[in-house]
């Protein structure tokens, strides 16, 4: 029996780890091969209110516009890339959660890859370069003992040293 609950849990467990698709059932196109690629064009689409989420993936009003949109053109036998250019053609290349590299997104593609290899570089920059030294120091960066710092170092050790002997056994 607490199998059983095991299981169901973890079934349960991998449907709430789904991602809440927010298309309604009213949205949903009969024709099952359009609906798949109206999913297929809004998993593409960015919700211009939310801007990090698709628009089948936003509850927003717009979001739903947009779905209702791609499934219009889509009816009306537009491709996938027309519906696609339409909506760049609207609303710009924001509309595309992922932008077509080109002259004027390519800071958006290298500025990444590029503060990465800065970053690397700087590092192995600093792990290379030795420590600097300052003035009357050894070899390590740290100053010399004075003469009295010297002899309480040594009265330490003499008294651990003394600490850490046997006692010797009574005689008797």
């Amino acid at each position: 029996m607490l199998r059983r609950i095991r299981i169901v849990t973890f079934i349960i467990g991998l449907f709430a780890a789904l991602p809440a698709l927010a298309v309604q059932p009213d949205e949903i196109l009969a024709d099952p091969a359009l609906e798949v690629r109206a999913r297929a064009l809004s998993q593409e689409l960015r919700c211009m209110v939310c801007q990090n989420q698709s628009i089948d993936d936003s509850d927003a009003p717009l979001a739903r516009d947009l779905r209702l949109l791609v499934r219009e053109r889509l009816k009306a036998g537009d491709s996938d890339r027309q519906v696609l250019d339409f909506l760049v053609a609207r609303y710009g290349e924001f509309v595309l959660l992922r932008p077509p590299f080109n002259w004027h997104t390519a800071l958006l593609w290298l500025l990444g890859p590029l503060a990465l290899l800065v970053a690397g570089f700087g590092l192995i920059r600093m792990a290379r370069r030795p420590m600097p030294q300052r003035a009357g120091t050894g070899e390590a960066g740290v100053a010399p003992l004075t003469d009295s710092e010297a002899q309480r170092v040594r009265e330490l050790l003499q008294e651990d040293a003394s600490a850490r002997a046997p006692e010797p056994a009574p005689k008797g």
